[in-house]
């Protein structure tokens, strides 16, 4: 089952705490680097995709026209 962004925020950030906490050797820290890079790459994916799909469309004049969201307007 696919994980939802906030899990894998979650499970990124403990990766980062982890890493700062300096107490694994250099494998493991390595390891936990690369499971935080793909955590980071899925989590950036996701949200390119919630912001397509918060392309909100308009019907002005018969024609359809796109429009990006804006927050706070």
């Amino acid at each position: 089952m696919k994980k939802s962004f906030e899990e894998n925020l979650e499970e990124l950030e403990k990766i980062v705490v982890e890493l700062e906490k300096g107490n694994l050797n250099l494998d493991s820290s390595v390891e936990k680097f690369e499971e935080g890079v793909k955590l980071s790459k899925e989590c950036n994916k996701m949200l390119e995709e919630a912001e397509k799909k918060i392309t909100i469309l308009l019907n002005q004049d018969g024609n359809l026209i796109e429009e990006n969201f804006i927050p706070g307007e």
